[in-house]
């Protein structure tokens, strides 16, 4: 049993290897995105599987203010959406999303294409969020965003709609900011094409937005571009969603500490049903990360399973296109037998807390040496570590991350672990119950 403390929980360290069977709860990423889709979809959308943690209560808080009837039904998962047929009514609302970047940022969007004035902010971190590349993007679109305080970060005002027209994205610091264009695109009065120059931080989950997209009815078109480098999106508008049924998939990005948690405990296995290769969710490539450093991993269509080696060994690899995994990765590289170093991730920066910073801090804690940079991370094993007490800044993927390290090290405290509401307010539960072998 973890031991609870005012300051924190303690992570007991594992003694005995297991073999479980995890199915984490539905995926956030998915679940925000089918939520802003029908909530402007023509007739009734039932989402099931759907997540109820606190970025996904900020969206259904936020429909609600905007005129949407959601009905909930959190005993089983399920969301029943009366979709608005297209934009959004013409109100004033005041819509504050915490710090949930998918529902600032994809409301933004879906606000600015709708007729209304629409107030959006959040909490003290969200304010340091930038949000002005979205703003840009609306901007040549033919919408209006006007910032409060500081230019470019919320809070902000919208609404008006957009006449359509080419947009343009190179460097981009995040891929919501594509996504949030991409799904207000069919609300426009003419289509709208979005132009993507040269790599895109976390891609996959623009592939994941054109999929859902699709599964309410809108087709974006893909076109050949000028380069290799320059990928087209074409969306037909005006053009309605439509309401549907739809499943949401376990949260790939919260299924890695568990898979972490076997690759770090040498004949321990842990078993993902309902993630596999046809998954939405980009971050099921980490499980392929855990088989480069030794780990054996055997994956279907539908599912996934990973084996603790008796040996780790470390990597360099480029985690641009699943920065979410980076922080899982690096507590499992203190338990490899050389360093391991993470490229290309410079908008870990610009997250619920700037990442690579805080891992620095932490790791060192434990007693391993790092090094960090702009955008990289090098952590170097050391033969013994040191108790500590983690600080998570409001983090979640810094709580559930540090608890796999927790398994292999005596002492280790997490402090604030109720930051996990974020996307899994019942981690800790179900994370002691399958490393002391038994099914969460």
């Amino acid at each position: 049993m973890a031991e609870n403390s005012t300051n924190g929980i303690y992570i007991p360290p594992v003694l005995a290897p297991f073999d479980v069977s995890v199915t984490p709860p539905g995926s956030k990423s998915i679940t925000n995105r089918a939520l802003a889709l029908a909530a402007v979809a023509g007739g009734r959308s039932v989402l099931s599987g759907v997540l109820f943690a606190d970025d996904t209560l900020r969206m259904i808080d936020a429909l609600h203010a905007l005129g949407i009837t959601a009905i909930v039904n959190e005993p089983e998962h399920r969301v029943t959406v009366e979709g608005s047929g297209g934009r959004f009514a013409d109100i004033t609302a005041d819509i504050f999303c915490q710090n949930a970047g998918t529902a600032i940022r994809f409301l933004t969007a879906l606000c600015a294409a709708s007729t209304g004035r629409y107030r959006l902010d959040g909490n003290a971190r969200m304010r340091q969020r930038p949000i002005g590349e979205l703003a840009s993007a609306i901007s040549t679109l033919g919408g209006h965003v006007n910032f409060e305080m500081a230019d470019g970060y919320p809070p902000l005002t919208t609404g008006g709609g957009l006449t359509g027209g080419v947009c343009r994205f190179e460097q981009v610091k995040s891929s919501q900011f594509i996504s949030a264009i991409l799904m207000a695109g069919p609300l426009a009065n003419a289509d709208v094409e979005v132009e993507l120059r040269g790599a895109v931080t976390s891609e996959p989950y623009v592939r994941m937005t054109l999929e859902i997209m699709r599964r309410f009815g809108v087709r974006p078109v893909m076109l050949p571009g000028l380069t290799e480098d320059i990928r087209l999106i074409r969306i037909a508008a005006p053009a309605t969603y439509v309401g549907c049924e739809f499943a949401v998939e376990p949260d790939a990005s919260n299924a890695s500490y568990f898979l972490a948690a076997a690759a770090v405990t040498p004949g321990s296995r842990v078993t993902i049903p309902g993630l596999g290769r046809e998954s939405l969710q980009g971050d099921v490539l980490f499980a392929d990360v855990l088989r480069q450093m030794g780990a054996e991993l055997f994956m279907d269509q539908a599912s996934m399973q990973i084996t603790g080696p008796k040996r780790l060994g470390g990597l360099t690899i480029d985690m641009n296109t699943i920065p979410d995994m980076v922080q899982t990765l690096a507590v499992v590289a203190l338990f490899a037998d050389s360093p391991t170093r993470i490229v290309n991730v410079p908008n870990l920066r610009l997250k619920e807390t700037d990442r690579l910073a805080a891992l620095d801090t932490e790791l060192r804690k434990l007693g391993a040496r790092v090094h960090t940079t702009v955008d990289s991370i090098e952590i170097y094993p050391a033969e013994s570590y040191q108790p500590a007490a983690i600080d998570t800044y409001d983090d979640h993927r810094m709580a559930m991350a540090f608890a796999v390290a927790g398994m292999r090290i005596k002492g280790v405290r997490i402090n604030d672990p109720q930051c996990t509401a974020k996307t899994y307010p019942a981690f800790f539960t179900d994370f002691f119950a399958a490393v002391n072998g038994r099914n969460p």
